[in-house]
């Protein structure tokens, strides 16, 4: 891999500091809705473009263990199509960006997972995150005390859906909260600060926001789900590349499954990349992101295969949900998500292991 040294043009400059990783840009948040302009994405760039979110666990665990694979570098190479990841404070920034066909590829939570595969832009290509989103809160036991209280969220994310579902379950909506946008690192420290009452996350923020103090409490948990995806266009323009993608996919949980040693070094490259972009350090130790990384997608049998059919998995009831409260674009069918599950590059690449060398490993340090 090219040290930031030998290629300085390829270290973004942003807000008067250069955070450089392993040769990658990894930028401080910018006040502004767009901090990933500076990334300078373009529709069918020469390159394979992959969104990831270093803030996340074990989303964040699987894209660095990909991002270090020389395997999939040299055979995206040899297509001339390297690959560049880069990092997002949230799924929903990707939604956009995959439908304009900036980005090639990323790793969803189910919300904008929904958002594009709706509208036919991506294919869904495996699980990559099997579990539960939190509404964390000081004090009080149950939703319904939440009303008129300050909520820190993170828009079009599978926390915001779980946010929804438990107001609903309290006969709430949120225009009787207050909904405050907080970018999930700092969720812990506002609700520490008294700068929100509650918030709705994925992990680490509710293991960290519990260990802090004892009058955190988880109010309401929701079933969660991060998908990895693939736009469409592109795997047409370049099928080949489009499945050494899922078998870098498949080879970095393969991987960290073999051993201990493995998924912790996974998880200490995913806690340097965390505290790159964030800017501080996480209060997380690799073992906890390890913890995490196991029980939401090492230890699910058959992922990432996805365990259920289109009509059967959680998407669907979530489709249903979101459509209710008007929060999916005016052009979204069930059919297009349906159709999303068709692609069989999972499948394939599963089938044909020594061509995609699953069970071959080159990582760089």
């Amino acid at each position: 891999m090219t040290s930031p040294q030998s290629n300085p043009k390829r270290c973004t400059r942003l807000a008067g500091l250069a955070l450089c990783l392993a040769g990658l840009a990894w930028p401080l948040q910018v006040q502004g809705a767009n901090y990933f302009d500076a990334y300078g994405l373009v529709p069918d760039s020469p390159a394979v473009d992959l969104g990831v979110q270093p803030l996340g666990y074990p989303s964040g665990v699987i894209s660095t263990v990909m991002r270090h694979d020389r395997i999939l570098q040299k055979a995206l190479s040899v297509a001339r199509l390297p690959l560049k990841a880069h990092p997002f404070q949230r799924g929903g920034d990707m939604v956009g960006l995959l439908g304009e066909r900036r980005l090639e590829a990323g790793l969803l939570g189910d919300m904008p997972t929904l958002l594009s595969a709706s509208v036919g832009q991506v294919w869904i290509v495996g699980l990559v995150k099997q579990a539960s989103t939190a509404i964390v809160a000081k004090g009080g036991a149950q939703v319904s005390s939440l009303a008129g209280k300050r909520i820190g969220y993170v828009e079009v994310s599978s926390a915001h859906h779980t946010l929804l579902q438990g107001l609903a379950s309290a006969g709430l909506d949120e225009s009787q909260v207050k909904m405050v946008p907080v970018r999930v690192d700092e969720m812990p420290d506002a609700l520490e600060r008294g700068d929100i009452d509650a918030f709705a996350a994925w992990e680490p923020a509710p293991s960290l926001a519990l260990a802090r103090s004892g009058a955190n409490r988880i109010m309401f948990r929701g079933l969660s789900s991060d998908y990895f995806v693939i736009e469409r266009a592109f795997a047409k323009r370049h099928p080949e590349a489009a499945l050494q993608l899922v078998a870098g996919f498949l080879r970095a949980i393969e991987w960290m499954q073999r051993s201990q040693r493995n998924v912790e070094k996974a998880a200490t490259w995913a806690l340097a990349e965390a505290e790159a972009f964030s800017g501080k350090t996480s209060g997380l130790s690799p073992g906890q992101i390890v913890a995490i990384t196991r029980r939401e997608i090492l230890d699910i049998p058959s992922a990432p295969a996805i365990p259920m059919g289109p009509n059967n998995t959680p998407l669907k009831t979530e489709f249903q949900f979101l459509t209710k409260l008007d929060k999916l674009p005016a052009g979204a069918r069930w059919e297009h998500v349906e159709s999303a599950f068709a692609y069989d590059g999972l499948a394939r690449v599963m089938g044909d292991a020594r061509k995609y060398q699953l069970a071959t490993f080159d990582y760089d340090d």
